[in-house]
This record gives C-alpha cells, sequence and structure tokens, in this order.
C-alpha cells in the first residue's frame, strides 16, 4: 500500500516514522576498553564502566565518533562540530547503570534524507547512543543477564514520517542497511540484533470533509523486514477499526 487509501465512506494516509538502531563495527565498547564482539560466554567483556559501578568514569571512544559522522555523511546530513552526551533515565533490568548514555539536546548529525524508490525520506538525526544488556529466559522459571551487550556503540537514525506503507518502511530498512554495511559502518547482522527497528504509526483520516489524526503507537523492537511489514500492517488495521469504532483522534 502507499499513498491514499479509500475505505467505505473514509480515505486515509498511513504515516511512519522509523528509529533504527545501529551496532557500530569498532573495536572497542562505546565508552570503556572491553572488546566489541558478538557472543562468548556471558559476562565476560564487561568492567567497571560498561557496568556502571561506582568511580568509573565513561570516555568515549575515537572510531565511535568517527563512524557515527560516516554514516552521517553518508546520508548528507549535517556534522555538529560540538555535541553533548546526555544520561537517559528509566529502569529495566538489563540497564545495569539505571540510564543509558545517549545523545538528546545536540546529536551528532542532523537534517539528512535517504533516496528510496525515487522519493526523498527526510532524517530528523543521527545520534550515538550506547547498547544495554540482553535479558535471557530460561524454561527453568528463572531470567538471567548477559552484560557482553552493555556499552556496545550504537548510531540511532530517526527518520521523519514519510514513510506511507509498512513495504515502504520495510525497504527503508533494508536501504539504511545496505548503505550502512557498503561504508563499513556496521556488520549488520539481523539475526544477531545488530540492527533493530522501532515504527512510529499513525494514520491522517478525511471523512465527511474533516481531517482526523489517530494517535501515534510505537512498534519497537523489530529485526527482521517481514516484521516490520507485518507489524504495520497490523497497527494500520487495528487503528482504522478503532477509528470506525469510536472516533479516537488526537
Amino acid at each position: 500500500m502507499s499513498g491514499l487509501h479509500k475505505d467505505g465512506d473514509l480515505t486515509y494516509e498511513i504515516l511512519i516514522g522509523c528509529e533504527i538502531h545501529c551496532e557500530l563495527k569498532t573495536p572497542t565498547k562505546a565508552f570503556c576498553a572491553c572488546e566489541n564482539r558478538y557472543g562468548g560466554m556471558p559476562n565476560t567483556r564487561v568492567c567497571p564502566v560498561c557496568l556502571g559501578l561506582p568511580g568509573a568514569m565513561p570516555v568515549p571512544s575515537k572510531e565511535f565518533v568517527e563512524l557515527g559522522a560516516a554514516a552521517g555523511y553518508a546520508f548528507s546530513c549535517g556534522i555538529n562540530r560540538f555535541v553533548t552526551f546526555d544520561r537517559k533515565h528509566y529502569f529495566y533490568p538489563d540497564l545495569v547503570k539505571g540510564y543509558q548514555i545517549t545523545q538528546y539536546d545536540i546529536p551528532l548529525c542532523h537534517d539528512g534524507y535517504v533516496m528510496l524508490d525515487g522519493k526523498k525520506v527526510r532524517l530528523e538525526r543521527i545520534h550515538l547512543e550506547e547498547d544495554v544488556g540482553k535479558s535471557i529466559h530460561r524454561e527453568d522459571d528463572y531470567s538471567y543477564i548477559d552484560f557482553n551487550r552493555s556499552g556496545v556503540p550504537l548510531i540511532e537514525i530517526v527518520s521523519k514520517p514519510d514513510l506511507s506503507s509498512p513495504e515502504e518502511a520495510a525497504r527503508f530498512m533494508q536501504t539504511v542497511r545496505e548503505i550502512l554495511r557498503y561504508i563499513g559502518v556496521t556488520e549488520g547482522n539481523l539475526e544477531e540484533g545488530a540492527m533493530r527497528c522501532d515504527a512510529n504509526i499513525n494514520l491522517k483520516i478525511v471523512t465527511n470533509g474533516t481531517e482526523y489524526r489517530t494517535p501515534i503507537s510505537e512498534i519497537k523492537n523489530m529485526n527482521s523486514f517481514r516484521s516490520i511489514r507485518d507489524a504495520c500492517t497490523y497497527e494500520a488495521g487495528r487503528q482504522l477499526e478503532e477509528f470506525r469504532s469510536n472516533r479516537q483522534t488526537y
């Protein structure tokens, strides 16, 4: 589906914006000297910095910033010469420090775009951040945490809501992956979780000459093109049915 859709007495358009989290191909983690490599025995590639122990001070690696800037240049972004890091506080078992080091006020890259089948998909920003640990749920009713992934360098690529179909959202992630792999920024192995996508989706609906917009839903942690397509297709249908039922809008 793409563009405008007709459903009975109303016309609607799907609006999708993507946030792609991509692990960078650096030799070490983002803020410490621990090896950046997938797999291995749990909790063997950790240190006081990536475990957030008292007194440990993070220092961003040179390769972390360089690969983030390379991604920005690949998507025609502006590169800020002065950037800041911020603490994003939330509480979840795999976030050992109780906060994630990320960028908010002054990101590394801003205002780029991706060409997708002749269409320009605008990028709001590309910022640097660190990954979190991995929760492992076993059949013995216990959950375990592997912090080897904690502190692995990420970029987050944030698009404007310029994608107009689930298929287009899937192609967007595929195109971004191909470009980043080509320039050597990432391995991009989806089965290892090296690229994950969050999609923000809502509908712009016109009926009887009046425009409505449904509330935005965020679908998180999709790591395949099929999951993006299927999840966005389901959510668009759900929002349309919800609108028909009770006209929930904002």
